[in-house]
């Protein structure tokens, strides 16, 4: 799977609640009933700051994510993006 453009702003789904965990995060979809763990600190860094930052990519570095790992975290979101946890804002 390609990654989302991080450049255009994100957020997560007003149907979607974050629970922190040690190893990460609980996303859960009150709509869908999808459940998605993420593994990641800074993955549930980023996912906090999509609503905020004006994209995906400010997010991202926000977060700390180096410019290398851009890729990674884009695909990530991607993923997040197909399940409908987190979905592109009409505006930033």
């Amino acid at each position: 799977m390609s990654g989302i453009d991080l450049d255009r702003p994100w957020g997560l789904h007003p149907q979607v609640a974050v629970r922190p965990e040690p190893f990460g995060a609980l996303l859960y979809h009150f709509g869908t009933r999808r459940l998605s763990f993420l593994k990641d600190r800074t993955l549930l860094d980023v996912v906090n700051r999509l609503d905020t930052e004006p994209s995906a990519r400010a997010a991202c570095l926000e977060a700390g994510v180096a410019p290398a790992d851009l890729p990674r975290f884009g695909r990530a979101l991607a993923t997040l993006a197909h399940g409908d946890m987190v979905i592109e804002r009409t505006s930033s």
